[in-house]
């Protein structure tokens, strides 16, 4: 994002803040929904956290729904279940775009503000997404992997392809080693939402003595941590692991130097803005709400908000900890 774009980012979130805590009127029938797509995870508990200190001097209802795991279909009927109830607005993190796309639609259809945060569904009606920008974020990755492989070696890559996010992530680090042609992604692994088949896939590749591995980079939170587990079980020293976002295992890793870094977002800042904004768009409707506006040159909203993300290695993990307590959150994603 050039300084003129992030320019522009902070006057239109300043404007929305200011505006919606300049003495707008809110009612009892106002409730706004934030739908997680793995509810429990510290990630979403960050995010639970902004949703509510955003909405707490509103005085508006708000509610946090979602699965316990990840499960794109159960994720969808939390959606509808919000639209069906005729929520005020609607923040949700897409687990699965071409499945929650008509939900969205649906729902702008019926008059219900819908942002989405952190996974986006860009070829839905939403009205703008907020969250990271994926593919620097994967550029930054790649630049510290390059960095601690010397340049050279194999490389196996954790995530979940149907997410949008993560996609774009894999896309960066792929472009990042372009001029690289000595690290090699030799194998991407669709965790499937489940920290198991990380454990289990790491430790199958430290069995096979026909190809060596180097490295393991990790586009989701989940993986991070099992990797790191089954290297420090196997008394294993001399593989990198670049992990995704810092829930407590994660930061634990990188303090005994299993993991060498990991890339932070703030999902705390997504929920906590993406409360705000859907709260001004209540109260200072668009119209029509279905229109396109990121082709709009006068658009009264933006079409993307970047939140922001940063890599943490030991040299920052003591700076960051300290920030994470100041507001109250016990992780991420």
């Amino acid at each position: 994002m050039s300084h003129s774009q992030k320019l522009l980012t902070a006057v239109l979130v300043g404007c929305v803040v200011a505006l919606t805590s300049c003495g707008a009127q809110h009612d009892d029938n106002e409730k706004f929904v934030l739908v997680a797509n793995n509810l429990p995870i510290p990630y979403w508990q960050a995010a639970a956290a902004g949703f509510t200190q955003a909405a707490a001097p509103l005085k508006v209802k708000i509610e946090i729904v979602g699965p316990d795991t990840f499960d794109p279909a159960a994720e969808q009927q939390a959606f509808q279940r919000a639209v069906q109830q005729k929520a005020t607005g609607i923040l949700v993190s897409v687990a699965d775009p071409k499945l929650l796309q008509d939900d969205i639609d649906k729902a702008i259809a019926a008059g219900i503000p819908v942002i989405t945060i952190d996974s986006d569904a860009p070829a839905s009606k939403r009205l703008f997404s907020i969250g990271t920008n994926n593919y620097e974020a994967g550029l930054t990755g790649a630049k510290r992997l390059i960095a601690e492989l010397k340049g050279k070696g194999n490389v196996v890559v954790f995530t979940m392809p149907e997410q949008t996010n993560l996609a774009e992530r894999l896309k960066g680090y792929r472009d990042g080693l372009d001029s690289h042609s000595m690290i090699k992604i030799i194998q991407v692994v669709d965790i499937k939402g489940d920290p198991r088949v990380a454990f289990d896939t790491t430790t199958t590749i430290l069995g096979d003595k026909k190809q060596h591995v180097d490295g393991f980079v990790c586009l989701e939170a989940l993986a991070g941590k099992e990797i790191a587990a089954v290297l420090n079980n196997n008394k294993v020293t001399d593989r990198v692991v670049i992990a995704m976002d810092t829930d407590s295992d994660t930061l634990d890793w990188i303090q005994k130097g299993v993991i060498a870094a990991t890339i932070a977002q703030k999902p705390y800042t997504m929920a906590f803005v993406g409360m705000r904004m859907l709260d001004e768009l209540y109260h200072h409707k668009v119209s029509p709400l279905d229109s396109n506006w990121s082709t709009n040159s006068f658009a009264p909203i933006p079409a993307y908000v970047d939140t922001g993300s940063t890599l943490v290695d030991k040299s920052n993990l003591e700076a960051f900890q300290q920030a994470k307590k100041s507001v109250g959150t016990s992780g991420q994603k």
